[in-house]
């Protein structure tokens, strides 16, 4: 059965659709089937796989527009009222890596937001909207078993609309990405206050009759917390300079002593052993990933993950090329080590459930 695990975190600019991308490769790499589902609306993800400013990415961007691949044509039986049923996506297998599938976004896809947000508040009382808070989750599901999908990973717009609350609240798991710096505290503690109201109205959506008994039917919530990642800050001589130290303690303090334990109440954690026995501390910090400067940059321009860029890509010789060389397996140990993490954590709840 397929696990969806959410990348969320209502502030922008926190490297999600990087993290996704290769956390998402490396799982493919280790054997797993992957879809990377973008329901962000400035499909960024998209345009990253599908190599956007370039003519043929552009092309292919188009032709998607045009079909039925992409996430609000997929949805649109249900949200535009046409006479037929949701089905699979047909999603692009990603060049270089077997296992490796999008699910490719549409900016139109926010257009469904106030609808999907009305039918969350009154779809247990007005018949017609029944179906609307099912409807992602069933092509997700669909979708998943159309490619035989271990994982989707979904990478999420900086927002607390209704799209957002229903795609978390489908997810098996999560991840918050974070920056070191004081916005990314601040966004924690919200979701401190967030989280728990949208569980509260998943529960109560997956209980009533009309939801339940829907052609899409809403499913029953099983999130759980998997952990954060820190991300984008500068290091010196290997270590994190005493600007951003300060940043990650507090964000790390902030989650082990707030977020954490208001989840856990709510029944959205794993039990802490599950944690500890992956090697994850108190701080629930699944990785803690450096500004890796131009190497993102070329990632996106070759679509292809940082620690795959050969040195054809860098277009560097000599001490240039090791020092960068060095970084890039810096870079994939530690996407090694979080996707070990993150298989062990679902594979545990599986097991346990």
């Amino acid at each position: 059965m397929v696990q969806k695990i959410a990348l969320f975190n209502h502030k922008g600019g926190v490297g999600s659709t990087t993290t996704t991308f290769n956390l998402g490769w490396m799982l493919a790499e280790k054997g797993k089937k992957v879809i990377l589902a973008d329901t962000n609306a400035q499909c960024n993800l998209t345009g990253m796989v599908l190599g956007e400013g370039t003519e043929e990415g552009e092309e292919r961007i188009e032709q998607i527009y045009h079909t039925k691949s992409n996430i609000k044509t997929g949805l649109a039986p249900v949200f535009e009222s046409q006479p037929k049923a949701i089905e699979a996506i047909d999603c692009i297998p990603i060049e270089g890596r077997d296992g490796l599938f999008l699910l490719p976004g549409n900016v139109g896809f926010a257009e469904y937001e106030v609808t999907l947000g009305i039918a969350q508040e009154l779809s247990g009382s007005i018949q017609t909207l029944k179906n609307l808070p099912g409807a992602i989750n069933y092509l997700f599901e669909r979708t998943a078993e159309k490619f035989e999908a271990d994982y989707i990973l979904i990478d999420m717009s900086p927002s607390l609309g209704a799209i957002n609350q229903n795609l978390l609240m489908i997810s098996d798991f999560f991840i918050v990405p974070t920056t070191a710096d004081f916005f990314s505290v601040m966004v924690i503690d919200s979701l401190s206050k967030v989280l728990p109201k949208w569980y509260r109205w998943a529960k109560s959506a997956s209980a009533l009759p009309i939801l339940r008994n829907a052609d899409y039917p809403f499913p029953d919530v099983t999130l759980r917390f998997l952990g954060t990642i820190i991300q984008n800050y500068r290091t010196h001589n290997g270590k994190e300079t005493k600007a951003f130290q300060k940043g990650i303690q507090k964000i790390e303090e902030t989650v082990s002593c707030k977020l954490f334990p208001i989840l856990q109440t709510n029944n959205m954690t794993l039990p802490k052993e599950a944690y500890q026995y992956q090697g994850i501390q108190d701080t629930f910090t699944l990785a803690k990933i450096p500004d890796f400067n131009s190497l993102i940059g070329l990632s996106q321009e070759y679509q292809t993950p940082v620690y795959t860029l050969t040195a054809d890509h860098v277009k560097l010789t000599g001490i240039l090329l090791e020092h960068t060389q060095k970084k890039q397996e810096e870079f994939r140990e530690t996407f090694s080590n979080l996707a070990d993490k993150v298989i062990g954590l679902t594979t545990a709840y599986a097991v346990s459930n």
